[in-house]
Protein backbone atom coordinates (compact mmCIF):
# COMPACT_ATOMS: atom_id res chain seq x y z
CA UNK A 1 0.00 0.00 0.00
CA UNK A 2 1.32 3.39 -0.98
CA UNK A 3 1.54 5.64 2.07
CA UNK A 4 2.30 9.36 1.96
CA UNK A 5 3.85 10.59 5.18
CA UNK A 6 2.63 14.15 5.15
CA UNK A 7 4.27 16.96 7.12
CA UNK A 8 2.36 20.23 6.91
CA UNK A 9 3.96 23.22 5.14
CA UNK A 10 6.56 21.03 3.49
CA UNK A 11 7.32 19.57 0.11
CA UNK A 12 5.09 16.61 0.96
CA UNK A 13 2.23 18.88 -0.14
CA UNK A 14 3.36 18.10 -3.69
CA UNK A 15 2.94 14.37 -3.17
CA UNK A 16 -0.57 14.60 -1.75
CA UNK A 17 -1.54 16.84 -4.67
CA UNK A 18 0.00 14.43 -7.19
CA UNK A 19 -1.87 11.43 -5.76
CA UNK A 20 -5.14 13.36 -5.88
CA UNK A 21 -4.53 14.47 -9.48
CA UNK A 22 -3.82 10.87 -10.49
CA UNK A 23 -6.83 9.58 -8.57
CA UNK A 24 -4.87 6.69 -7.07
CA UNK A 25 -5.44 4.84 -3.84
CA UNK A 26 -3.07 5.86 -1.06
CA UNK A 27 -2.96 6.16 2.68
CA UNK A 28 -2.30 9.59 4.15
CA UNK A 29 -0.49 9.81 7.48
CA UNK A 30 -0.23 13.31 8.90
CA UNK A 31 2.49 14.54 11.23
CA UNK A 32 2.60 17.78 13.21
CA UNK A 33 5.71 19.94 13.48
CA UNK A 34 7.32 20.58 16.84
CA UNK A 35 5.61 23.75 18.15
CA UNK A 36 8.92 25.25 19.29
CA UNK A 37 11.51 24.21 16.69
CA UNK A 38 9.05 23.86 13.76
CA UNK A 39 11.02 20.74 12.77
CA UNK A 40 9.58 17.33 11.94
CA UNK A 41 8.69 15.20 14.96
CA UNK A 42 10.89 12.28 15.99
CA UNK A 43 8.44 9.75 14.54
CA UNK A 44 8.84 11.37 11.11
CA UNK A 45 12.61 11.67 11.32
CA UNK A 46 12.89 7.96 12.07
CA UNK A 47 11.32 7.05 8.72
CA UNK A 48 14.37 7.90 6.58
CA UNK A 49 18.05 8.72 7.26
CA UNK A 50 17.53 12.33 6.09
CA UNK A 51 14.44 12.72 8.25
CA UNK A 52 12.94 15.45 6.07
CA UNK A 53 9.74 15.67 4.03
CA UNK A 54 8.52 14.25 1.78
CA UNK A 55 8.70 10.54 2.46
CA UNK A 56 6.59 7.70 1.07
CA UNK A 57 6.47 4.03 1.86
CA UNK A 58 5.25 1.43 -0.60
CA UNK A 59 5.45 -2.05 0.84
CA UNK A 60 9.06 -2.41 1.96
CA UNK A 61 10.18 0.64 -0.01
CA UNK A 62 11.00 3.87 1.80
CA UNK A 63 11.63 6.77 -0.59
CA UNK A 64 12.47 10.43 -0.04
CA UNK A 65 13.09 13.42 -2.40
CA UNK A 66 9.99 14.93 -3.98
CA UNK A 67 11.21 14.70 -7.58
CA UNK A 68 12.12 11.04 -7.18
CA UNK A 69 8.81 10.35 -5.44
CA UNK A 70 6.85 12.05 -8.24
CA UNK A 71 8.67 10.03 -10.89
CA UNK A 72 8.14 6.83 -8.91
CA UNK A 73 4.42 7.34 -8.32
CA UNK A 74 3.75 8.38 -11.91
CA UNK A 75 5.59 5.34 -13.29
CA UNK A 76 4.51 2.77 -10.70
CA UNK A 77 0.98 3.85 -9.83
CA UNK A 78 -0.08 6.48 -12.37
CA UNK A 79 0.40 4.70 -15.68
CA UNK A 80 2.72 7.46 -16.85
CA UNK A 81 0.03 10.14 -16.58
CA UNK A 82 1.10 13.76 -15.87
CA UNK A 83 4.55 13.13 -17.38
CA UNK A 84 5.62 13.87 -20.95
CA UNK A 85 7.65 11.35 -22.91
CA UNK A 86 10.60 12.03 -25.24
CA UNK A 87 8.37 12.07 -28.32
CA UNK A 88 6.20 14.87 -27.00
CA UNK A 89 7.02 18.29 -28.54
CA UNK A 90 7.12 19.87 -25.06
CA UNK A 91 9.30 17.17 -23.48
CA UNK A 92 12.24 19.53 -22.90
CA UNK A 93 9.97 22.15 -21.30
CA UNK A 94 8.57 19.47 -19.02
CA UNK A 95 12.03 18.33 -17.94
CA UNK A 96 13.32 21.87 -17.44
CA UNK A 97 10.53 23.12 -15.19
CA UNK A 98 10.23 19.82 -13.31
CA UNK A 99 13.90 20.03 -12.30
CA UNK A 100 14.11 23.83 -12.11
CA UNK A 101 11.76 23.69 -9.12
CA UNK A 102 14.22 22.08 -6.71
CA UNK A 103 17.46 22.64 -8.58
CA UNK A 104 17.14 26.43 -8.87
CA UNK A 105 13.85 27.91 -7.65
CA UNK A 106 13.72 26.52 -4.12
CA UNK A 107 17.36 27.26 -3.15
CA UNK A 108 17.24 30.80 -4.52
CA UNK A 109 13.87 31.79 -3.11
CA UNK A 110 14.79 30.56 0.35
CA UNK A 111 17.04 33.59 0.80
CA UNK A 112 13.97 35.83 0.67
CA UNK A 113 12.20 33.72 3.25
CA UNK A 114 15.28 33.44 5.50
CA UNK A 115 15.94 37.16 5.14
CA UNK A 116 12.53 37.84 6.65
CA UNK A 117 12.80 35.18 9.35
CA UNK A 118 16.34 36.06 10.44
CA UNK A 119 16.21 39.80 9.85
CA UNK A 120 19.15 39.78 7.43
CA UNK A 121 20.20 43.19 6.10
CA UNK A 122 19.63 44.12 2.46
CA UNK A 123 23.27 45.23 2.12
CA UNK A 124 24.60 41.77 3.02
CA UNK A 125 26.61 40.70 -0.09
CA UNK A 126 25.32 37.13 0.07
CA UNK A 127 21.74 38.35 0.37
CA UNK A 128 22.26 40.65 -2.61
CA UNK A 129 23.75 37.92 -4.80
CA UNK A 130 21.14 35.32 -4.00
CA UNK A 131 18.33 37.85 -4.25
CA UNK A 132 19.48 38.73 -7.78
CA UNK A 133 19.44 35.03 -8.75
CA UNK A 134 15.95 34.64 -7.28
CA UNK A 135 14.78 37.69 -9.24
CA UNK A 136 16.08 36.12 -12.47
CA UNK A 137 14.23 32.91 -11.65
CA UNK A 138 10.97 34.77 -11.07
CA UNK A 139 11.47 36.77 -14.26
CA UNK A 140 11.86 33.54 -16.24
CA UNK A 141 8.75 32.11 -14.64
CA UNK A 142 6.80 35.31 -15.29
CA UNK A 143 7.77 35.13 -18.97
CA UNK A 144 6.80 31.46 -19.23
CA UNK A 145 3.44 32.01 -17.53
CA UNK A 146 2.69 34.76 -20.04
CA UNK A 147 3.43 32.43 -22.96
CA UNK A 148 1.73 29.19 -21.90
CA UNK A 149 -1.24 28.02 -19.84
CA UNK A 150 0.95 25.55 -17.95
CA UNK A 151 4.72 25.22 -17.72
CA UNK A 152 5.00 22.42 -20.27
CA UNK A 153 2.44 23.97 -22.64
CA UNK A 154 -1.31 23.63 -22.80
CA UNK A 155 -1.59 20.57 -20.58
CA UNK A 156 -1.16 20.29 -16.84
CA UNK A 157 1.76 18.04 -15.83
CA UNK A 158 3.82 17.04 -12.84
CA UNK A 159 6.10 19.98 -13.66
CA UNK A 160 3.29 22.25 -12.43
CA UNK A 161 3.07 20.30 -9.19
CA UNK A 162 6.82 20.51 -8.67
CA UNK A 163 6.96 24.24 -9.44
CA UNK A 164 3.64 25.05 -7.80
CA UNK A 165 4.93 24.32 -4.31
CA UNK A 166 7.83 26.84 -4.20
CA UNK A 167 5.68 29.51 -5.83
CA UNK A 168 2.80 28.98 -3.41
CA UNK A 169 5.36 29.02 -0.60
CA UNK A 170 6.76 32.33 -1.82
CA UNK A 171 3.29 33.81 -1.79
CA UNK A 172 2.62 32.38 1.67
CA UNK A 173 5.71 34.18 3.02
CA UNK A 174 4.99 37.41 1.15
CA UNK A 175 7.92 37.11 -1.28
CA UNK A 176 5.47 36.89 -4.18
CA UNK A 177 2.62 39.40 -4.10
CA UNK A 178 -0.36 39.94 -6.42
CA UNK A 179 1.30 43.09 -7.77
CA UNK A 180 4.87 42.08 -8.56
CA UNK A 181 4.40 39.13 -10.96
CA UNK A 182 0.91 39.28 -12.51
CA UNK A 183 1.37 36.34 -14.89
CA UNK A 184 2.71 34.09 -12.13
CA UNK A 185 -0.22 35.05 -9.95
CA UNK A 186 -2.65 34.28 -12.78
CA UNK A 187 -0.92 30.91 -13.17
CA UNK A 188 -1.36 30.20 -9.45
CA UNK A 189 -5.03 31.10 -9.75
CA UNK A 190 -5.37 28.47 -12.50
CA UNK A 191 -3.71 25.85 -10.33
CA UNK A 192 -5.98 26.69 -7.41
CA UNK A 193 -9.07 25.78 -9.45
CA UNK A 194 -7.98 22.14 -9.70
CA UNK A 195 -10.26 19.98 -7.57
CA UNK A 196 -7.27 17.78 -6.68
CA UNK A 197 -5.32 20.79 -5.43
CA UNK A 198 -8.25 21.95 -3.30
CA UNK A 199 -8.62 18.47 -1.80
CA UNK A 200 -4.89 18.22 -1.11
CA UNK A 201 -5.09 21.36 1.05
CA UNK A 202 -7.80 20.00 3.33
Amino acid sequence: MLTVHHLGVSQSERIVWLCEELGINYELRKYERDPVTRMAPEAYRRLHPMGIAPIITDGELVLAESGAICDYIIARHGGGRLALGPDHPNFADYLFWFHFANGTMMPNEMIGILKQMLGLADDNPMVQGLSARAARAYAMLEQRCAAATYLAGDEFTAADIMMGYPVFLARRFGVLTPANYPNVNAYLARLETHAAFIKSQQ
